[in-house]
């Protein structure tokens, strides 16, 4: 049997990093990148520095027990196809090169380490390719050994540093006893305001529209707000709050809290005190969870193809391909869609400039459940979207979208919004444009269609067409009316003259 041949567009970057090694594999396919492989290996290597920052055989013998496992994985992708970078610890480590020779054996590839500044920018570099602030953003990482804190905008990063903490060196420091008292957790937070200090002046001033969080500790604490039924945005007093819950414990080993993992737990708390005092410290008034870091940005910068400056046009584009949707008639409805929420943007204030590109958005994917059956084609649109990482999108727009594709034609549910929050009022409107929108373009045709206009007074929409063209078009006018009794059982009024 011949030798296997590697797959040309599979990407693996591993990241050597203070509390956990990890492996991200991913293909390069339809214009995006699909993830085809993660491994995480808890290596906790910041535990074994000593106070002159020699690191321990053992540690390092974690460390390249975990590599062992990851170099089976690398042998089917082509090397230079392959990125490994090591972070704060293997900067710190006085005897770094010891364990780096070795790992460097097993892995068969070079390992980079690679300074605070250059992971801080590859870590922003991450986020801005997954999300889709338009404005100023601080992205914060906080790690095993050292936090990035940065501010960038579009893909640049105006402001970034790595500040020596991270929820291992600070475990060891200040909760090496393992109590969950209020002083431990005093010390912890006064300490990490001291080394957040030299930065605070100089962030404030820039200032920033979005705080987006990279690291697992974010996502612990988003993970328990939604187990205790919050909405998943952290702000200071929710931080205070877990806090005051966890000092109800007298030892990390008691700790429980709804929605904590086991794996995260040995780390939680000397996050949370990091993350506390840069709250308190920047000022921060809300936070979300970044869905790209170091990795995603190191993974990035290898794939040539994937420097599109337009991240949702490049998501959209990636999911249109790949269940191979009718282009010219998901750009129909589009057009049309828009058309028709300008027309009442001026009545419907939920309706701005970002709302018509979700429009558009929705417009675009609504049939890419085609490709399962015809007859519940909407709800399987909703499941591929709901269950498929969509870069450019906020948490909260990936809702909407995926609700919106649910609801976007035959019978509507009423309350089925509700979940929604806030965003519910949009979501109402945008279905109830997107689905006309679809009816009318039901011929699949350009220029089939009279001027038509839509109005809107208080709740109630008005579709007008000219002269008597619904007349010789008995199957649109029908198809019209049951869609004025489907909006009419959830409340929702639509003339059509």
């Amino acid at each position: 049997m011949g030798q296997l041949q590697p797959q040309k567009n599979v990407y693996a970057v591993i990241d050597l990093g203070s509390n956990s090694f990890h492996m991200l594999i991913a293909k390069s396919i339809a214009g995006g990148l699909q993830t085809i492989g993660r491994v995480k290996r808890k290596v906790r290597l910041a535990a074994g520095l000593d106070e002159n920052n020699v690191l321990s055989t053992e540690a390092m013998q974690r460390g390249w027990e975990c590599l062992a496992l990851f170099a089976e994985r690398l042998q089917d992708i082509p090397k230079k196809n392959i990125t490994i970078v090591a972070t704060a610890t293997l900067r710190l480590a006085t005897n770094a090169d010891v364990f780096k020779q070795k790992a460097e054996q097993i892995l068969g590839h070079k390992i980079n380490v690679i300074s605070g500044e250059l992971e801080a920018k590859t870590i922003y570099k991450g986020v801005a390719h997954t999300s889709a602030c338009s404005g100023k953003q601080l992205v914060i990482d906080i790690g095993g050994a050292s936090t990035e804190v940065v501010i960038g905008q579009g893909f640049d990063a105006l402001h970034y540093k790595s500040l020596h903490m991270g929820c291992v060196t600070f475990l060891e420091r200040y909760f090496k006893d393992q109590k969950l008292s209020n002083e431990n957790f005093a010390a912890a937070i006064k300490a990490a305001r001291d080394v957040v200090a030299e930065i605070v002046d100089e962030y404030k001033a820039t200032g920033w529209q979005i705080a987006s969080g990279a690291s697992g500790t974010v996502q612990a604490i988003q993970e328990i707000m939604v187990a205790q039924n919050q909405d998943e945005l952290l702000t200071l007093d929710k931080l205070l709050a877990i806090k005051e819950q966890s000092v109800q414990f007298d030892t990390i080993a008691d700790l429980e809290l709804a929605g904590l993992s086991e794996e995260r737990r040995l780390v939680f708390v000397s996050g949370l005190a990091i993350l506390i005092a840069l709250f308190e410290s920047l000022d921060i008034k809300q936070m979300g969870l970044a869905r790209g870091a170091l990795r995603e940005g190191v993974l990035y910068s290898m794939v040539p193809e994937l420097h599109n400056h337009d991240i949702r046009k490049r998501t959209v584009d990636g999911l249109m391909n790949r269940y191979h949707v009718d282009q010219k008639q998901a750009c129909r409805v589009a057009q049309l869609a828009e058309q028709l929420a300008k027309s009442v943007m001026g009545q419907w204030q939920s309706i701005d400039d970002n709302a018509i590109a979700l429009l558009r958005t929705v417009a675009k994917l609504h049939e890419i459940g085609l490709l399962i059956e015809y007859k519940l084609y909407h709800k399987h649109t909703a499941y591929i979207i709901e269950n498929t990482d969509m870069p450019g999108f906020s948490q909260s727009e990936h809702k909407l979208i995926t609700a919106v594709a649910n609801e976007h034609r035959a019978d509507l549910v009423k309350n089925s919004f509700a979940h929604l929050g806030c965003h519910q009022v949009l979501a109402e409107c945008l279905t109830r444009v997107v689905r006309i929108a679809v009816i009318l373009s039901m011929r699949r045709q350009d220029d089939v269609l009279p001027a038509i206009d839509l109005s809107v007074n208080e709740n109630t929409l008005t579709l007008t067409f000219d002269g008597d063209w619904l007349k010789y078009h008995p199957l649109m006018a029908s198809e019209l009316q049951l869609e004025s009794k489907l909006q009419a059982k959830v409340g929702w009024k639509l003339i059509v003259k």
